[in-house]
């Protein structure tokens, strides 16, 4: 089996190029440090075929979808429907990661079938995405699983997002965040990438949808307080109590679906996965 990854070269890319090529998989690396541009077709046109493709690439960090939405949508929208053409031409399953895309919840946990609410232009780009995937699937019958990832954090994370930020200035002894309240789902990477294990595996014909998540919520003091205790220091943490514009106040996935359809579990607890980051950086 041919597994071609686009963002290969990222955050979630790396750890699961390693994990498909350590089980003997062959994986078809397409990223911008490989000199392949997804908004680029005619930079597409060269690659071998496929059975399969992991569509990662993406621009993330909310904020910066404010200061740049166009870059956004042109890597996320266009490029998107890059690489679905290409999985047209090689009649290959897509399997697409989404993510923020439910707004403020109406109820909790969140299932699948909870009404999509853009918040932001990168939930925006992410809901034009997904229904760029079911038109395809709708006109050409492309095979499309779409991966609803929650909060993912782990080793290597760009140092911007929450979990790096409270780790490296627990370092320092102080912490300093901004609001308390806002409380997160969220999922290690290395479980997040069993769930992708778990989808290539999947005998599956059409187009579904699955959330990835831990099933629990923590608020930001609570993954702060807990950075804290792993580390075994008096450390101070403060908040400003200044909010994010379109602040969400709670995330909770509901993950039953793919418990029950893809057989995926998560393995590590908030309190695991702190350790694991921390142990990887003390090792290098």
């Amino acid at each position: 089996m041919k597994i071609a990854i686009t963002g290969c070269d990222g955050f979630v890319g790396k750890r699961l190029v390693r994990r498909l090529t350590d089980s003997g998989l062959t994986v078809i690396r397409i990223d911008l440090n490989y000199g392949l541009d997804i908004t680029d077709f005619n930079q597409l046109e060269g690659i071998e075929p496929f059975d399969i493709l992991i569509h990662l690439a993406a621009r993330s960090f909310v904020p910066d979808s404010y200061r740049d939405p166009r870059n956004f949508y042109r890597v996320n929208v266009s490029g998107t429907l890059n690489v679905l053409e290409l999985c047209r031409k090689f009649k290959a399953k897509m399997i697409f990661t989404s993510s923020y895309v439910y707004g403020i919840p109406r109820y909790l946990p969140i299932d699948e079938k909870h009404p999509l609410e853009a918040l932001n232009p990168y939930a925006q780009s992410k809901v034009m995405g997904e229904e760029l995937c079911q038109a395809y699937h709708r006109d050409f019958n492309l095979n499309v699983i779409v991966l609803r990832p929650f909060n993912i954090y782990g080793p290597g994370q760009n140092k911007n997002f929450l979990i790096p930020t409270i780790l490296r200035q627990a370092k320092t002894g102080k912490i300093v965040l901004k609001d308390p309240k806002p409380k997160r789902d969220m999922v290690f990477i290395d479980d997040h990438i069993e769930a992708y294990i778990k989808a290539i595996n999947y005998n599956f014909a059409g187009f579904d949808v699955f959330n990835i998540g831990s099933g629990q919520s923590y608020s930001v003091r609570e993954i702060a307080e807990t950075a804290a205790e792993i580390l075994s220091q008096a450390i101070e943490i403060e908040f400003s109590g200044e909010q994010r514009k379109t602040e969400i106040p709670e995330t909770l996935a509901d993950i039953k679906k793919i418990r029950t359809v893809l057989g995926w579990k998560p393995a590590f607890s908030l309190r695991e996965g702190l350790q694991k980051i921390l142990a990887e950086e003390n090792s290098k």
